[in-house]
């Protein structure tokens, strides 16, 4: 049984670090049929729906307060997808998911009933959920997995010490204000500073990179092949777990 457990890590660690190198090498050719610009960091601009969720933080920040009232009902990114495991430890990184690679978290959703409703307005959605990062906990340098996609995060919950609490891309920094969105490439290399006493909150949002017809269907094609992988159907399985489990605590459940 051991055996068995060891060949099995070895043959997920092995298809994940071949998936990672076709998915670079596939990326260079997504950069010639992008519509936007091949930068780091993205202009708000590039999304007509960026002044849209701006304008409803008060709303988001709302329903986050609420959800936060139980941080214990919210899990460790790695315990949602071990893969994560490498940059996520303890309790330092927590996410509350909304949207799994297009898929709907119900129960979640039915919890922040205005957040969820804003999600659903945004074309090409396809990952977002309330990442929460306690005190002086540091992300290290990393790389997403697909060009295909571009993040954004809305500042919900940020320290009075914002200058001690960061995002490099690249060789770019930005400070996170709450309300304020940043777009930006998670290919690039990328780590998070919260170097304060003060946790610090965004709502983290992926959506489909902009692409001409040919980047479209290359774009299609690779998430499609993403999400039958194990990278994707096991935080969707965990998730589903977490949250039957949180149901069955419940008195009234």
């Amino acid at each position: 049984m051991i055996e068995q457990e060891k060949q099995q890590s070895l043959k997920r660690r092995i298809t994940h670090m071949l998936g990672k190198k076709f998915l670079r090498v596939i990326a260079r050719l997504q950069s010639r049929h992008s519509l936007l610009p091949n930068d780091p960091i993205l202009p708000n601009s590039c999304f007509t729906w960026v002044p849209m969720m701006e304008k409803s933080y008060p709303d988001i920040r709302e329903e986050f307060e609420k959800v936060w009232l139980h941080p214990e009902s919210i899990p460790a990114f790695h315990q949602l997808s071990p893969d994560q495991s490498r940059i996520s430890k303890a309790d330092n990184w927590k996410t509350y998911p909304f949207f799994v690679f297009g898929r709907p978290i119900t129960q979640n959703c039915i919890q922040c009933p205005k957040t969820s409703t804003l999600l659903k307005k945004i074309p090409g959605i396809q990952n977002a959920w309330f990442s929460i990062l306690a005190p002086n906990y540091h992300i290290p340098p990393h790389r997403g997995p697909t060009k295909a996609l571009v993040r954004c995060h809305l500042g919900i919950k940020v320290p009075n010490d914002n200058a001690s609490c960061w995002l490099r891309v690249d060789k770019l920094i930005y400070n996170w204000s709450e309300g304020e969105c940043v777009l930006f490439d998670d290919t690039y290399e990328h780590e998070v500073h919260n170097d304060t006493a003060e946790y610090r909150a965004v709502l983290f949002v992926d959506v489909d990179r902009p692409m001409d017809n040919f980047g479209k269907l290359l774009n299609k094609g690779i998430l499609r092949l993403m999400k039958a992988t194990h990278y994707v159907k096991e935080p969707m399985k965990n998730i589903l777990i977490w949250n039957s489990n949180l149901r069955s605590k419940k008195p009234n459940a």
